[in-house]
């Protein structure tokens, strides 16, 4: 069998370095990077954290973004999805933690992280069992708002990345994003074969070199950078733990459960390989696992990135080899500050043109299953509008629940959760416990 479930051949088996794939593989990495270093840099600055404190924040992050990739693309006993799956920071874990580091200290944050990853182990068999509250009117739902709800990340950072920033809409900013778009547009329309498929990498390239020649690219992060960094246990003191600090990071870990399900259900579309509820049981191990090892060593909570599957989708590679490669670069980076900080130097505006083209890709794919649903069934209307509509209004004013308590507000206020949730429960009430109310040809 090969990565995607099928038989694999022979001649495939015995290559043991590609070219296009290493190649692929920089791009699934470029696509997940900036949303990655994100979290720890927003949680190390509001921490106050010493520049070297820093450096080894974002270096062991990278680190482990590789061994937590790892664990999902090795199929094992325990753990293990075997999709072409990148795992990334959980951005929905930044306020959580910022709030128990500064009101008990980083490092009952960091007991927190280990007791939401040994939680979520724990109950992977009992999570994955519910795999019949997903059918196509609940996952396509969940798979569009995944996509949406992104689209307006891609355009703030095509403004500029801060939208109360003075330079925000700048006529630069824009110029460089819609470059990115069009290079994207033109080497899908144009281009053929292996250039076809890394058309978002070729295409947050060109953007940059032109930035560069416009004068928006700053190299000084990759001359502050150490060469070397090792990964160390308990860096920042050995963990602590608080009852309401491990709620709390439970409460965050059951919504990136929840979303990680959303992104298993769209690469199984993707690549046509079934899963099974003992896939999506090894898939959450192995989140769970990544997750105590990033409190161990003093990291986050790791959960699959949405992200990547618009460049499957786009590249139309859809074995592992090229996430594999993208895992063991995610390693050497993470060793390597100085190398890591190159792709830090990507504008905003580039990743952000990007972004739009591969979320959008995403949301559509999501629409792409709808179709598959019996749309004449009233229920099955008001499953997926609502859903929707729930999970894009809370995405652009998740303040609206901010007169809820702390916990509530965790869940309340991330999108994909609200909108995963309500299509769940309004699925069971028009359409029952695992029915399927397909389109009729």
């Amino acid at each position: 069998m090969d990565e995607t479930g099928s038989v694999n051949n022979t001649h495939q088996r015995k290559v043991l370095f590609s070219p296009k794939d290493l190649v692929l593989g920089f791009q699934h990495l470029l696509a997940m990077y900036s949303g990655d270093v994100l979290v720890p840099l927003l949680i190390g600055s509001y921490l106050h954290f010493s520049t070297i404190q820093m450096t080894y924040l974002v270096s062991i992050d990278i680190f482990m973004c590789g061994i937590a990739t790892l664990l999902q693309l090795k199929r094992t006993p325990l753990t293990g999805i075997g999709l072409p799956v990148v795992l990334g920071c959980a951005v929905q874990s930044v306020t959580p933690l910022e709030s128990i580091g500064s009101k008990l200290g980083i490092t009952y944050m960091y007991g927190a992280i280990i007791a939401a990853g040994i939680f979520v182990f724990l109950i992977a068999g009992v999570f994955s069992r519910l795999k019949k509250l997903f059918p196509p009117v609940v996952t396509g739902s969940l798979i569009t708002i995944i996509g949406f709800t992104l689209v307006p990340v891609g355009f703030q950072d095509l403004g500029g990345g801060t939208p109360t920033a003075h330079s925000f809409g700048d006529p630069r900013n824009l110029f460089i994003g819609f470059v990115t778009i069009a290079v994207i547009l033109l080497l899908n329309a144009w281009a053929k074969g292996f250039l076809k498929s890394i058309a978002i990498l070729l295409g947050i390239l060109i953007g940059s070199f032109v930035a560069g020649a416009m004068g928006m690219v700053s190299l000084k992060p990759v001359s502050e950078a150490a060469w070397l960094h090792t990964p160390q246990l308990f860096l920042f003191g050995v963990p602590h733990f608080n009852g309401s600090a491990m709620i709390t990071m439970i409460l965050v870990s059951l919504t990136t459960m929840i979303e990680s399900t959303g992104v298993f259900f769209a690469l199984s579309e993707v690549t046509g390989q079934k899963l099974t509820s003992d896939d999506i049981k090894r898939g959450y191990r192995a989140e769970g696992i990544a997750a105590i090892l990033g409190g161990l060593f003093n990291t986050f909570p790791y959960s699959t990135f949405s992200e990547n599957v618009g460049v499957i989708r786009m590249s139309g590679v859809k074995t592992r080899r090229p996430v594999y490669y993208a895992a063991f670069m995610l390693l050497l980076l993470g060793l390597l500050p100085k190398a890591g900080a190159l792709a830090t130097v990507i504008p905003d505006p580039v990743l952000g043109g990007a972004m739009i083209v591969m979320f959008g890709i995403v949301g559509v794919q999501g629409i792409q299953i709808l179709h598959k649903v019996d749309f004449t069934d009233n229920g099955n209307i008001l499953v997926a509008s609502v859903s929707v509509g729930l999970g894009l209004g809370v995405t652009m004013y998740p303040h609206i629940f901010q007169f809820l308590p702390t916990e509530f507000q965790i869940m309340m206020g991330n999108g994909v959760v609200v909108g995963s949730v309500a299509a769940v429960v309004l699925n069971l009430l028009f359409n029952g416990y695992g029915k399927e109310k397909l389109a009729k040809d």
